[in-house]
């Protein structure tokens, strides 16, 4: 207890530190999070000359290291002569653009129109979507940023597989149809951001976070659906902390119980950079609920407002109401732009299980290992990440329904769940307005048959496990995935990512039961700055 009492006093120090020290004005700029904006910014987030925090996601733009690059690519295109209205709303500004001596005010219509061909499945697919977002700053401390979208699709034929099984449009929101190849849903993200001092933010909203350097993240990952939240995110020399509550739902859709239910989520990250070269980040989460599995309401314990990492121990005791999961992330630049990083992910620790080989249901972690750099063969703006994930069975299920790592009947981790493995490579150019990508991704896993609990569903209870012993990565329906995707894009707009995108897709996924194939091209109209996954393993046999 004297060691708790000590922890707080330092931290209500540190507290006061932040709201009384002197500091110049600090403007935080909030820009969502996107892979693949993100990794155009290699170069200067994983600089050896510098100690930038980079496993916290979205970034401030507003970063002094990062400014001027973001800065260039926020405003390639504008060449400092005079153009007419209709240009400079097509290509360099928003369609609404007001910068006043203490505030800014932007909007911006948000289309995303394509049209595909999946032509194994014989199917014509399309997207019709119109969103909007607004957004602007109040004085140099307060920013704000709101988007919507209403949207309807005809997905391919894995898509609308994983859709109807699950009830969700893949990280973005329920479908109100569930009917065959066709989907509608709306999206909507808000964001209010206020940096009093230059060491601490606080926002609050609607919206994703992503813990880590890679392409996924074992811990949390911007795949589910949005959520409310409340975050404070400070930073004091080479030290940076996170600490997030959120209010997440548990729908019928992939509840045990058939019923919708709400339960919240307290996340603390603390990312320690050590040198310029290496670092290490250090995580946990509490999953609690409102209604427990037998119906009986509780109220909300006030305990986990408590903003300390670690305070929480990981649960090993049955009688514990709650579920924890805790992580650890590092980097290390082995040279300017290139960096190897990786996380571990531990969801219960058994001492006489974990250092054994015998494959216990209880030994449940998960693990990533990748390298990503810029300018690779020295060409500029080719960007490029490898990595491996890898999570045994049951990571990420609890004891009871609710308590799974999960948020709107989807994973707050890597999408597939757990008891898989796979390893994924990314490549990224861009040349003037042109932008080039590609992914190529390979995934060994184990779905559930015959009624049993093998690991891979993150929504079974782990205690119905099919087997105590003997459990091994890919059991159950063993599972192979290989995916292919390449994009070309012509940015008319970068204020909101607004392109004109031409895209493919080659899949397959094969067991003993069923031998998947996608052949599909896309053409279309894209705006925004969402990470939309397209890399998905099943859900279940089908």
């Amino acid at each position: 207890m004297k060691h708790i009492s000590l922890i707080y006093k330092i931290f209500f120090v540190l507290l006061l530190s932040f709201f009384f020290v002197r500091t110049a004005s600090a403007q935080s700029e909030y820009q969502p999070y996107s892979y693949q904006f993100d990794q155009k910014l290699n170069s200067d987030l994983y600089s050896t000359k510098s100690r930038e925090h980079t496993s916290i996601r979205p970034l401030f733009a507003d970063d002094s290291l990062l400014k001027s690059h973001y800065d260039s690519l926020m405003n390639y295109g504008t060449d400092g002569k005079q153009h007419n209205l209709l240009y400079r709303k097509l290509f360099n500004e928003h369609l609404i653009d007001y910068k006043g001596r203490g505030s800014s005010f932007y909007a911006d219509l948000l289309p995303d129109f394509t049209v595909g061909r999946d032509f194994s499945g014989k199917l014509t697919t399309s997207t019709t979507s119109l969103g909007l977002q607004l957004g602007g700053t109040v004085g140099s401390k307060f920013y704000y940023n709101i988007s919507g979208y209403d949207a309807r699709a005809v997905f391919p034929e894995y898509l609308s597989t994983y859709i109807n099984q699950v009830g969700i449009v893949p990280g973005q929101a329920y479908d109100r149809t569930l009917a065959g190849n066709s989907s509608q849903w709306s999206y909507l993200t808000a964001v209010v951001s206020y940096t009093p001092i230059k060491y601490l933010n606080i926002s609050a909203g609607r919206d994703k976070t992503f813990i880590g350097d890679g392409y996924r993240s074992m811990l949390l990952s911007d795949y589910a659906s949005p959520y409310p939240f409340v975050k404070l995110t400070g930073t004091l020399g080479n030290v940076k902390y996170m600490a997030m509550w959120t209010y997440m739902n548990d729908p019928a859709s992939t509840s045990q119980y058939g019923i919708n239910r709400k339960k919240f989520g307290v996340f603390h990250y603390l990312d320690w950079n050590v040198s310029n070269r290496l670092s290490f980040g250090f995580f946990d989460n509490v999953i609690g609920f409102f209604t427990d599995d037998n119906g009986a309401k509780r109220p909300f314990d006030f305990n986990y407002i408590n903003p300390i990492i670690f305070l929480k121990p990981v649960n090993n005791s049955s009688d514990d109401p709650d579920k924890s999961l805790l992580g650890l992330t590092g980097k290390y630049k082995i040279s300017d732009g290139i960096a190897v990083y990786g996380q571990f992910a531990l969801n219960e620790f058994h001492s006489k299980d974990f250092f054994s080989n015998n494959g216990a249901s209880d030994n449940k972690y998960g693990w990533q290992l990748g390298f990503k750099g810029a300018n690779l063969f020295g060409i500029k703006n080719l960007n490029y990440l490898m990595e491996t994930n890898n999570a045994k069975p049951y990571t990420y299920e609890a004891r009871s329904a609710i308590e799974n790592y999960s948020q709107n009947g989807e994973p707050l981790a890597h999408p597939w769940g757990a008891n898989f493995r796979e390893v994924v490579g990314l490549l990224n150019y861009t040349y003037k307005r042109f932008d080039f990508s590609g992914e190529a991704d390979f995934g060994h896993y184990g779905l559930d048959i015959n009624g049993l609990n093998y690991g891979k569903d993150v929504f079974q209870i782990y205690t119905h496990a099919a087997k105590a012993y003997g459990n091994y990565t890919g059991q159950g329906l063993t599972t192979n995935m290989y995916y292919w995707q390449g994009k070309v894009a012509y940015v008319l707009n970068p204020k909101y990512n607004l392109r004109i995108e031409l895209g493919g897709i080659l899949r397959t996924e094969r067991n003993s039961q069923f031998d998947d194939k996608t052949s599909m091209l896309t053409i279309g109209l894209r705006s925004s700055f969402r990470n939309l996954y397209t890399d998905l393993a099943s859900y279940k046999t089908h």
